[in-house]
């Protein structure tokens, strides 16, 4: 090893290293497969020495939990917060978290988080379980809530809210699965963004009363 980099490692910072951990894992993950990678293997490709990487993870479930969380948990939250905020029409409301979270899956490894979750979770229930309860089961009822609230105020016809819920992410999964499955095999390119504002415009009409 170079003076450079001895220098370089011990400047590295504490409380950054959970971060590069998740980005090793899920590197690894998307390449090999969860059950195929092995938590030395993270240690490795993050330049950790084999113990240290339980010091943050005590497993590789706790590793993809906390990918979920990084990319899927705190974009909920955040869109939590631009709904409790919005004191307007809820029509206005609907197409800005449909951008919201198309461009998450643009700019973010959403995308191949969710990809992970789907090949995973018949194999390994306790992933699709973590993403069941920390992601849709956060997600939907705050989704539902708001087209309950278009209902009331008559801004929408009366509708089911909760298979509403559904058409209304349903092109954000296709946008996540055609980014990490089909546009590596030659795919055309596919803009979450314009396929949300696309969406957006056909699932307001449709709730037009």
């Amino acid at each position: 090893m170079t003076d450079q980099s001895v220098i370089k490692t011990r400047q590295r910072r504490p409380d950054i290293r959970p971060p590069q951990i998740l980005a090793a894992a899920l590197a690894l993950f998307t390449e090999r497969g969860f059950a195929a990678t092995r938590m030395d293997d993270v240690a490795k490709r993050d330049g950790l020495s084999k113990g240290a990487i339980y010091l943050y993870f005590p497993d590789k479930l706790s590793l993809l939990q906390a990918l979920v969380q990084e990319t899927a948990g705190d974009m909920i939250g955040t869109a939590a917060l631009m709904m409790a905020a919005h004191d307007g029409p809820v029509t206005q409301l609907l197409p800005v978290l449909l951008h919201f979270l198309a461009e998450k899956l643009d700019t973010t490894d959403l995308a191949k988080v969710i990809k992970l979750v789907l090949a995973e979770g018949r194999a390994h229930p306790d992933i699709g379980k973590a993403y069941l309860d920390n992601v849709i089961g956060r997600a939907f009822p705050l989704l539902e809530s708001l087209i309950a609230r278009g209902i009331a105020s008559g801004e929408f016809r009366n509708v089911d809210p909760a298979m509403t819920v559904r058409s209304f992410i349903a092109p954000m999964l296709l946008a996540a699965l055609w980014k990490t499955t089909f546009e590596p095999l030659g795919g055309a390119a596919l803009s979450a963004r314009a396929l949300a504002a696309h969406h957006a415009d056909l699932i307001l009409q449709a709730l037009k009363p």
